[in-house]
């Protein structure tokens, strides 16, 4: 039987990685490659050459590839971009310093946010008023903005963004305005806010139109590069890239819209979780993706991940909100810490141990990586605590130098707080850990969740290493490590659907919401939405409406039906909105009128979940190794059993102290913690020291 496949890359801050199923059989082949931050499409290519070694001519028989990438973030953060134009109602061009007029740290006299993308001189307000109603005040100059298209032009500007007020309402205004701007100034890059967020809020507005064009250019050219490069080493079928909501387009749909890719890395991962949630039939999931630069968790329910509608990119003061640009997209709602392997530890002003937020990255990466870096990190830590292995990096392809690695800590942490290099290493560790749980137990109380009811999945490179005493933290009772944890991301790509989202603004009462109305506007939103999808034979069409009580800000996202069906669906609406707000703030206003802020929809093409066969041995299998290894219970280097997670057999059960080592990642057992490898090949971890339901971990280990 002829072999098709399925190919998922994702481009990190860290590591490229590559996930190959074959469909037929089930069969996964991986790869992981530094990644080339300079020229990403290098590594991708890389990867794929080393695939081939073990897969050969395999891109002729893949069937879809879908890819991930930081490149946008990156061009935002490094202000790399295309030469972007602002145009404006008059009066508004100065709208990216006012931004909302809030201090994010009230006591910083030094406070700073982030450059406009666009300077001033480029920002050019013009005569033009649509009301909030929708009707025009003060027609279109159409004079004043050709003017301001030559003037574009004479100062070789690249992309524009046209953003007038209230243009989500009637966006008569930037249609014209957009049929001007390719008469005038053709070459351009033309980005529309009531195409691209068509909601209030004008600041947001502006900044996420300004965004899509100051990134569109580069990203036609990686994208159109990249399915080139593909084409000519034998893909002959589109490319498709992931989209911070968890859904995937194609490279077309990506290219009309680079804002929607942002975050696609990290959707990715999340996507992956909850294909594992789904099939292990956990409800309640809390995701763990720690790579080399940063940690990110989310919360799964039922299979589905929270989302949310804003985000910031280049923060001044990396977790600090509203120190960045704001992007009002949908993404998936993540805490993201400044945590990962590539942290680096240090002893600051004070003498006390510190770790991160800055990152060693892939360039020159941690000390053991041997490429230069200096400052120790968490991953040299890791690798004096014992709990990776130097030799097999990579599965050996990249040899890990364990003495720079002491050398290192002891220089930069252990002499200058006078403690040993091993308890100096465990000090990084267990840092890095209990910063990662103190931000944790925010973002799940937050979140109106308890992490005794969480179980706790755990990926990246480093996920597995911090994952089971981050859950002892925290007071996860059950911990999962999916097959090819290190690549969980790439993974994802492929249980993701082809999808995509759009919304339009309403601002109606539900009391006085004309129904058949709001179907009209559902049913024209479904067909301008669907020709952004690829051709198939079946859609999957999702409505929703963002509620919210009258006067307030922050709205709900409430599912509807599709059709509305028979009934009073004032009374079924309003009684999920207080539902979900009950669970969310612990109290209903009745008294207070429901809003319908905005309403969206979300087209999809039926997904077909990847067939997987993570290797496993026939029998239950003895260690392969000993090591000496941290042991936080005797806070001693002891000598502890390794195991090779390929040689484990389904329903084996390992305990600790032990490591459970594998190509891309290594899974560090605490004393009496309980690991199981189920029916899919995922470790199923028992964590000693948390109470859930079905026992503890000492007692399984007893």
């Amino acid at each position: 039987m002829s072999a098709s496949y399925r190919l998922g890359v994702d481009i990190g801050g860290t590591f490229t990685d590559f996930t190959l199923v074959n469909e037929r059989t089930g069969d996964i082949f991986v790869d992981k490659r530094l990644t080339s931050p300079h020229k990403p499409e290098r590594a991708v290519l890389a990867g794929i050459q080393k695939l081939a070694d073990r897969a050969p001519n395999f891109l002729a028989a893949t069937e879809e590839a879908i890819h991930a990438t930081t490149l946008l973030t990156n061009v935002a953060i490094e202000r790399k971009g295309a030469k972007t134009g602002l145009i404006t109602t008059k009066g508004f061009r100065d709208i990216l310093e006012i931004a909302r007029e809030v201090r994010y740290d009230l006591y910083d006299l030094f406070i700073r946010f982030p450059p406009p993308l666009v300077p001033r001189r480029l920002r050019i307000g013009v005569e033009e008023r649509v009301l909030a109603d929708g009707s025009v005040h003060t027609p279109l100059n159409e004079t004043q903005l050709r003017e301001a298209f030559r003037f574009f032009r004479r100062e070789g500007v690249e992309a524009i963004g046209i953003c007038f007020l209230h243009a989500y309402r009637n966006p008569v205004h930037e249609r014209r305005a957009a049929e001007i701007a390719r008469d005038e100034i053709p070459s351009a890059a033309l980005s529309l806010s009531h195409i691209v967020h068509p909601e209030p809020k004008e600041y947001e507005r502006t900044s996420t139109t300004l965004l899509d064009a100051y990134v569109k250019p580069v990203a036609t050219n990686y994208l159109d590069d990249l399915a080139s490069e593909l084409r000519d080493a034998g893909y002959v079928r589109p490319l498709y890239v992931m989209l911070s909501n968890g859904g995937t387009a194609t490279v077309n749909t990506a290219k009309c819209f680079p804002i929607r890719i942002l975050e696609s890395g990290p959707a990715a991962g999340v996507e992956a979780a909850a294909f594992y949630g789904r099939m292990m039939k956990i409800p309640k999931l809390l995701s763990f993706d720690m790579g080399g630069t940063t940690a990110k968790l989310c919360i799964i329910k039922d299979g589905k991940a929270a989302r949310t509608r804003t985000f910031e990119v280049d923060r001044v003061n990396r977790f600090k909100v509203g120190s960045g640009i704001p992007v009002a997209i949908p993404v998936y709602d993540l805490l993201e810490i400044g945590a990962g392997g590539g942290s680096i530890a240090r002893v600051n002003d004070l003498g006390l141990l510190q770790v991160g937020p800055e990152s060693a990255g892939s360039d020159p990466g941690p000390v053991c990586y041997g490429m230069g870096g200096v400052a120790p990190t968490v991953t040299d830590a890791d690798l004096v605590l014992g709990f990776l292995n130097a030799s097999y990096f990579l599965g050996g392809e990249m040899q890990l130098n364990p003495a720079a690695a002491r050398a290192a800590i002891e220089q930069s942490v252990a002499r200058p707080v006078s403690l040993s290099v091993t308890q100096a290493a465990w000090g990084i560790h267990n840092l890095v850990n209990e910063t990662m749980a103190s931000a944790a137990r925010v973002y799940v109380a937050d979140k109106a969740q308890a992490p005794r009811h969480l179980t706790l999945i755990c990926f990246g490179g480093a996920g597995p290493v911090h994952g089971v005493e981050l859950a002892r933290k925290l007071g996860c009772g059950r911990v999962v490590i999916p097959p090819y944890p290190g690549l969980t991301s790439s993974f994802g790509l492929l249980a993701a659907p082809v999808a995509f989202e759009q919304s339009v603004a309403s601002g109606k009462l539900l009391d006085s919401v004309d129904f058949e109305d709001l179907e009209r506007r559902f049913q024209a939103m479904e067909r301008e939405t669907a020709p952004l999808l690829p051709e198939g034979d079946e859609t999957i069409y999702e409505r929703s409406l963002e509620m919210r009580h009258s006067g307030q800000d922050v709205p709900l996202e409430i599912a509807v039906e599709r059709p509305f069906g028979e009934g009073d669906l004032r009374d079924r609406w309003g009684s999920r909105f207080f539902s979900v707000y009950e669970e969310l703030y612990g109290r209903m206003d009745l008294d207070n009128p429901i809003e319908i802020a905005n309403l969206r929809v979300r087209i999809a093409r039926p997904s077909t979940p990847p067939s997987i066969r993570a290797p496993h041995s026939d029998r239950a299998m003895a260690p392969l190794d000993e090591r000496a290894v941290f042991v936080a219970a005797t806070s001693t280097l002891e000598s502890v059993p390794v195991f090779k997670r390929q040689s484990l057999a389904i329903g084996q059960r390992v305990v600790g102290p032990a490591v459970i080592e594998e190509r891309e990642s290594a899974t560090v057992l605490g004393t009496c913690d309980v690991a199981t490898v189920d029916q899919w090949g995922c470790l199923l971890i028992e964590v000693a020291g948390s109470i859930f339901q079905g026992g503890s971990a000492e007692a399984s280990a007893r």
